[in-house]
């Protein structure tokens, strides 16, 4: 029986046959007992099912684990010593995740604490000193109902992501907040400017301005001012004269006048050279631009969304962006979160790219909850962008119809466990993470940086400044 310190560990031999669920494996659970026996025990008949089983001793472990460990279920003792009460935490559990599936001991109460812990959300109970089989019972119940909710909600999200604001897809609350202001800027025909790191969407939250607004029937017309040459920005933008440089030998229009009435989006607008900053900024205070060549103004009516992945603030105080530019750009500001800040989006995510290769090649696809959890597990510094590159690349190299862990990426498939379960004290910074993901990436096609972007999900334009950036660390 569980439940008393005198109780020995279950005899391990006898675990070693006990067959492991399906569906049980990559689940993770985590045990709150305050006897050591008891956590062992318990954890003990977790392994022999196939979960993943953490241990905790107080209250506060439990919450730093819940961040940190994706804890699909809890097993919670009531009786907490030190003034910790167990049906409160209970409460803060299904509060703050209230899909977490939640077991709970009792033996020093009454009936009634786990009566209240039903009706507070508990999914079952035990009453200590509890047997092996019957926690083994309630595993297995658990087990098999976590699993059916992963089904349902791959299903349901898959629906609802066909009706995503503007085409895009996520509901955590940092994205909820971008549509309310989303939908605001897109009333107004003022600058915007764009902040996200790459692969996070900033194009796709530009159309989505403006088409929520009264431009939307005008043109929509992005320049990725990252990929252009230098020499040629300006002409791209304001256009030129015949004549006006070797091989001009035919008049152009420039994008901010072919754009009359519409939008035109400068992608990674920090790396326009100072010298063109100077002209659109003059562009969007004067409504007029000089085509190259010409000494004739040009009347333009257009909307500037701008949209960058640098800290222009910085680059202001740096000397490379003009501060004048900066406030006139910065009359309104959109922040895009990266995946990692909301990963509860990325099953949401999944099964839409998932739906959308599927229809494209006629046949349904699906992920594997081994895969699903190893993708919630890593950190995405190419953001959505790479998660469906991932995807793509998956889904070319199965011809199955279910996505396994061994068909995704190598740096994805190969470490699970460690982006699982980091030690509270080996905590890596974000920038050392993308620093490694793109010297991995460079390695798994043997340095060819334009195949590492496409892998990776970002610019060549980012991947060269990145590299650059490396080197003059080293």
């Amino acid at each position: 029986m569980l439940g008393s310190s005198a109780v020995p560990i279950f005899n391990h031999a006898a675990q070693v046959h006990s067959p492991q669920l399906q569906g049980a494996n990559f689940l993770n659970l985590l045990i709150l007992d305050e006897d050591h026996a008891v956590r062992e025990a318990s954890r003990e008949v977790a392994h022999s099912l196939g979960f993943s089983a953490h241990v905790a001793e107080s209250a506060e472990q439990v919450q730093r684990m819940l961040d940190s460990h994706g804890i699909d279920a809890v097993l919670l003792d009531l009786h907490m010593s030190g003034g910790g009460n167990g049906l409160e935490l209970l409460r803060a559990i299904k509060r703050h995740r209230p899909d977490t599936v939640v077991i709970v001991a009792t033996g020093y109460g009454t009936v009634q604490s786990a009566v209240q812990a039903m009706k507070d959300g508990a999914y079952d109970f035990v009453a200590k000193p509890f047997s092996m089989e019957e926690l083994r019972r309630l595993l297995v119940e658990v087990a098999a109902q976590l699993r059916v909710k992963t089904e349902n909600r791959l299903r349901r999200e898959t629906v609802k992501s066909r009706h995503g604001f503007a085409n895009i897809v996520g509901h955590a609350p940092e994205m909820e907040k971008l549509y309310r202001i989303i939908a605001k800027a897109g009333q107004s025909t003022h600058p915007v400017l764009i902040l996200g790191e790459s692969g996070t969407g900033k194009e796709m939250v530009a159309k989505a301005i403006h088409s929520c607004g009264p431009l939307r029937n005008k043109p929509f017309i992005p320049v990725d001012c990252g990929s252009l040459v230098p020499t040629l920005i300006e002409s791209e933008l304001f256009g030129h004269v015949r004549g006006a440089f070797t091989g001009a030998t035919n008049p152009k229009d420039g994008l901010l006048a072919i754009a009359e009435g519409g939008t035109v989006f400068l992608d990674e607008i920090g790396e326009l050279p100072v010298d063109l900053q100077a002209k659109l900024l003059r562009a969007i205070q004067e409504k007029e631009i000089r085509p190259v060549g010409s000494v004739r103004q040009v009347p333009i009516n257009v909307r500037i969304l701008g949209a960058t992945n640098r800290d222009l603030e910085q680059s202001v105080n740096e000397g490379t962006f003009r501060r004048d530019l900066y406030f006139r750009l910065n009359v309104l500001t959109l922040r895009i979160p990266p995946l990692r800040e909301r990963r509860q989006d990325i099953p949401l995510l999944v099964a839409h790219i998932l739906e959308r290769i599927g229809r494209d090649a006629g046949v349904e696809k699906t992920i594997s909850d081994e895969g699903l959890k190893a993708l919630l597990s890593y950190d995405w510094p190419g953001n959505v962008r790479e998660l469906e590159n991932s995807l793509e690349r998956a889904c070319a190299l199965s011809s199955a119809s279910e996505i396994q862990l061994r068909d995704l990426p190598t740096h994805l498939s190969s470490a699970p466990a460690s982006a699982r379960e980091r030690p509270s004290n080996g905590i890596v910074p974000i920038a050392e993470l993308e620093r490694r993901t793109i010297i991995d990436a460079l390695a798994h096609v043997n340095g060819d940086k334009m195949m590492a972007a496409r892998l990776l999900g970002i610019g060549k334009t980012t991947l060269y400044r990145k590299l650059k950036e490396y080197e003059s660390q080293d």
